[in-house]
């Protein structure tokens, strides 16, 4: 489905980003994986590498703006074209509105929106050339009524909606795709907070209609790999929530 195609993943050393990018390579895609540790991205890209694809482990801190353009140039190096552009990574400060510092929401800013929109203006030409697609990675807390302590982490990502839907109304004409999913996976943050609190976390799983917390390989990064492919050429501008129905869209 994805055979030969580029992919480059922000935030794949763990968690959904590896997740997204072992179901891209099941599909045939060569894979870039970046993050802050570069150890974790190696072991993502020997995994890859056992589905019989090329995978490139890079080192980058998405608020460095030098490093975002270190990885674009190192990936058209290597593969010489980009198919799919995943932003992932993702700073979390959580936290009460008057607790957060300004260094934190700082931090929530360079991470997210701002790391998304450089990263997706220095992949455009390239994106162009191939009629590739965008992947931003946004979160089904902003949209809960309870959003509690992550309210300078679903304001950030509401920016990133909205990127996501500028750039599918601009770069629509030039054959490229942008959108953006919202998902539950079981990171190993989250799996580490649903052992540490089993009474919540069974309560957070009952909340859920499908009655699981999704995988990060076979729910969301699956979802994604359809999501790049001929099967869903059509599909752009929205942001979809793969949360196994726990959060009403309005």
């Amino acid at each position: 489905m994805l055979k030969n195609k580029v992919a480059l993943i922000t935030g794949g050393g763990q968690g959904v980003g590896q997740g997204i990018a072992l179901a891209l390579a099941k599909e045939g895609a060569h894979i870039v994986v970046t993050g802050r540790t570069l150890e974790k991205c190696e072991t993502t890209a020997k995994m890859l590498r056992d589905h019989g694809v090329k995978a490139l482990a890079l080192r980058c801190d998405v608020k460095s703006g030098s490093d975002l353009e270190e990885i674009m140039d190192k990936t058209i190096a290597e593969f010489g074209r980009l198919d799919i552009l995943v932003n992932n990574a993702q700073e979390v400060a959580r936290g009460p509105l008057l607790s957060i510092t300004d260094e934190q929401m700082n931090g929530n800013w360079d991470s997210g929106p701002l790391a998304t929109f450089r990263l997706m203006k220095l992949a455009y030409p390239h994106l162009k050339e191939s009629k590739g697609n965008v992947i931003n990675l946004c979160s089904s807390v902003m949209k809960r009524w309870d959003v509690g302590t992550y309210g300078v982490y679903a304001a950030v990502k509401a920016a990133i909606q909205q990127l996501t839907r500028a750039a599918a109304n601009e770069w629509g004409k030039d054959g490229i795709c942008v959108n953006a999913i919202m998902p539950h996976a079981k990171s190993p943050a989250l799996a580490g907070w649903m052992e540490r609190n089993p009474v919540e976390a069974e309560h957070f799983q009952k909340s859920i209609p499908l009655g699981y917390v999704g995988d990060c390989e076979d729910d969301i990064g699956a979802f994604v790999a359809m999501m790049c492919s001929e099967n869903a050429r059509y599909l752009s501008g929205q942001t979809i929530a793969l949360d196994g129905g726990q959060v009403f869209i309005g």
